[in-house]
């Protein structure tokens, strides 16, 4: 059983579309669907940079930018 749900489910596409950004700018090769090709070391470089990208925006909302 998965627990990775998504809060809000109208931004599931949004989030995909945000995975697979962030995949590119690390250069993992993330695909839609499986990927058990992709070492875990891989995958966390991908949710470290969401995480980032994610901080960095809320950040700039807090100082107003």
């Amino acid at each position: 059983m998965s627990r990775n749900r998504v809060e809000v489910p109208e931004a599931k596409e949004a989030l995909n579309r945000f995975k697979m950004e962030c995949a590119s700018e690390v250069g993992v090769p993330l695909t839609n669907g499986y990927n058990g090709n992709l070492t875990s070391y891989q995958n966390g470089s991908v949710g470290g940079q969401m995480v980032r990208k994610m901080i960095k925006a809320q950040e700039e909302q807090m100082a107003g930018k």
